[in-house]
């Protein structure tokens, strides 16, 4: 456990038509999170300082550094001033593996090949995502308002995103909370790897915007559905349809958009008529 609050109730002033007048706000917290891998730095990044080691875990994971939660030997969460550090120690193999990675980041910076190499990695081939899942049309409607009501630290201060995992039938049966999407999956995935949890068996839920880097975490777990409140960028659709992810957005108000792999929520999907891009 750390040390850090969660949640801090602070002063201001609300302006309104009307006028003036002080107001109290209950704003999220938020913390550098250090990756700490065999005693070395990886990754920093602003996180809600809890639910450190599902972080942890579910980063590893996605970054294909362990492949599950079995390769990390040792853990060791460590407060620091206005940070955490989340130290873990690798199974040999894994560690070894890290090691060469290392070396191969390590390179002149100011090198335009470096860059291209850069690219590369940052959009590698995602593994190919296959599952039998089928999903009920009401189930995509209601997904995002079946995870408001798992968003405590959200009620509290309107200033946190959610991931969830929904299940055909069940509805939201594990969340997790952060001020970043990213970490709020990253935490999805690694609680649900460490509570035993397939990802082939159902689908992600965002309260945000798709990005490319969620489509990439999507496929990194295994699971083949990825549910937004929000719009995904082209990218993302992109990246979705090459790994086999049913990506559904803008699902809101008992409706949603389908973009790429329809047939795991449509029962007939008909032949789309292909628009022009408008630049």
């Amino acid at each position: 456990m750390t040390a850090h609050p969660l949640v801090h109730t602070l002063a201001g002033r609300a302006v309104r038509a009307e006028g003036e007048a002080p107001v109290w706000r209950t704003l999220p917290e938020e913390a550098p999170v250090a990756l700490v891998y065999d005693g070395t730095t990886h990754a920093v990044m602003m996180a809600s300082p809890d639910r450190i080691r599902d972080l942890a875990t579910g980063f590893s994971l996605t970054e294909g550094i362990i492949a599950s939660p079995d390769d990390i030997a040792d853990y060791e969460e460590v407060a620091h001033g206005e940070g955490v550090e989340a130290r873990m120690w690798l199974a040999g193999d894994r560690s070894a593996a890290l090691m060469a990675r290392r070396r191969t980041l390590a390179g002149p910076v100011g090198c335009g090949l470096c860059g291209i190499d850069s690219i590369a990695a940052a959009l590698a081939e995602l593994p190919t995502v296959r599952s039998p899942l089928l999903l009920g049309a009401e189930d995509v409607a209601a997904a995002t308002e079946r995870l408001r009501a798992c968003q405590p630290l959200h009620d509290e201060t309107h200033a946190a995103h959610a991931a969830g995992f929904l299940l055909p039938g069940r509805g939201i049966v594990l969340a997790r909370e952060d001020v970043g999407r990213h970490n709020a999956l990253d935490k999805l995935i690694g609680a649900m790897a460490r509570a035993g949890i397939d990802a082939a068996s159902g689908a992600f839920v965002m309260t945000s915007r798709v990005s490319v880097e969620l489509v990439q975490k999507c496929a990194m777990a295994g699971c083949p559905a990825l549910i937004a409140v929000s719009a995904p960028t082209a990218l993302a659709l992109r990246r979705a349809e090459a790994a086999g992810i049913t990506l559904a957005a803008f699902a809101r108000d008992g409706a949603f958009d389908v973009f790429s792999r329809p047939e795991r929520i449509l029962a007939s999907v008909p032949e789309l008529t292909a628009v022009p891009d408008v630049a």
